[in-house]
C-alpha cells in the first residue's frame, strides 16, 4: 500500500492506495508548530480507525507547499510508519512536459492535478484547484504543461474582506436564490461567490480559445470546487481526489522497475 500526502496551505490531503484504489482518504489542519509526532500520531489513528496496519504500507510520496513542513512530516513517516517519503521536486519523474519558463518555480500541488488530469482524464485538459489560491492550469493533448493562471481563493477573499472592512462581518459561503440581495450578509455573498464564478468562467474561457482546446476537459478539485460546479456549466469534471491520485501516478512513474 502506498501512503499519498499533500500538504497545502490550509489542508493537509492524506490517502492509502492499494494499487489505483483510493481505500481511505482524510485531512489535517496544516499548523507548523504541530510535530512530526502529533501528526505521526494522528496518522496511526486514522489507519487504526479503517483497521489498515503500518505493516501493509510499503511506500510513501508527498508533496508540499509548505516547506517547514517538509522534515516534520519526513519524521512522522520515517518514526510511525516506517516509511521514507518520496518527495515531487526537481528531477522527479511527472511524464509531463513543463514549457514553463521557469519549472523551478511551478507549485508541485499544480503539477501533481496537472498528472491526475492527464492520466486520468487525457487531454486536452484544463484543471481548477478551488483551495486557499485558485490555480488554473492547461495540458495539452501530448501532455504538455502549456502554463496557468493563478487567482484568489473564495474563503481567503471572504475573510480578507471582513477583516479589512470594519463593518463587513464574516460570513458563511452560501449563494443567496436572488442577485439583487437585501442584507449585508447576502449582498457580500452574492458579491463573493457570483464574482469568483464569473472569474472561473471568465479564465476558462480565455485559456480555451488562446490554446485553440475548444473541447478540452476541465477538472476541478479543491473544498470549494462544487460551488463552481453547481452554479456554472463551465466545469465537466468534479474530482475532490485529484491530488491523492497525481501522487500516486507520481509514485509509479518513479519506482517501477
Amino acid at each position: 500500500m502506498l501512503l499519498a500526502i499533500d500538504i497545502g496551505n490550509t489542508n493537509i490531503k492524506i490517502g492509502v492506495f492499494e494499487g489505483d484504489k483510493l481505500v481511505h482518504s482524510f485531512r489535517l489542519s496544516t499548523v507548523r508548530m504541530r510535530t512530526g509526532d502529533e501528526y505521526g500520531l494522528d496518522i496511526l489513528a486514522q489507519l487504526n480507525a479503517k483497521s489498515i496496519s503500518i505493516k501493509d504500507i510499503d511506500g510513501a510520496i508527498m508533496s508540499s507547499v509548505k516547506p517547514g513542513l517538509n522534515y516534520t512530516f519526513e519524521h512522522a513517516c520515517d518514526y510511525y510508519v516506517g516509511v521514507k517519503p518520496l518527495i515531487v521536486g526537481s528531477g522527479i519523474k511527472t511524464g509531463l512536459n513543463v514549457k514553463y519558463d521557469n519549472p523551478r518555480e511551478l507549485g508541485t500541488d499544480r503539477i501533481v492535478n496537472s498528472v491526475a488530469s492527464y492520466y486520468t482524464y487525457g487531454g486536452p485538459c484544463i484543471t481548477v484547484d478551488c483551495g486557499t489560491a485558485t490555480t488554473f492550469n492547461v495540458i495539452s493533448e501530448k501532455g504538455e504543461f502549456l502554463g496557468g493562471a493563478i487567482a484568489h481563493g473564495l474563503k481567503s477573499s471572504a475573510e480578507a474582506l471582513a477583516d479589512t472592512a470594519e463593518k463587513l462581518p464574516k460570513i458563511e459561503l452560501v449563494l443567496p436564490k436572488k442577485t439583487i440581495a437585501r442584507t449585508t450578509i447576502t449582498n457580500m455573498q452574492v458579491g463573493l461567490i457570483q464574482g469568483y464564478i464569473g472569474m472561473a468562467e471568465r479564465i476558462i474561457r480565455l485559456m480555451k480559445e488562446e490554446s485553440g482546446y475548444a473541447n478540452a476537459k476541465v477538472i476541478a478539485t479543491g473544498g470549494l470546487s462544487e460551488i463552481i460546479k453547481n452554479n456554472s456549466d463551465v466545469i465537466d469534471i468534479l474530482d475532490r481526489t485529484l491530488t491523492l491520485r497525481g501522487l500516486n501516478v507520481i509514485y509509479k512513474l518513479n519506482t517501477k522497475g
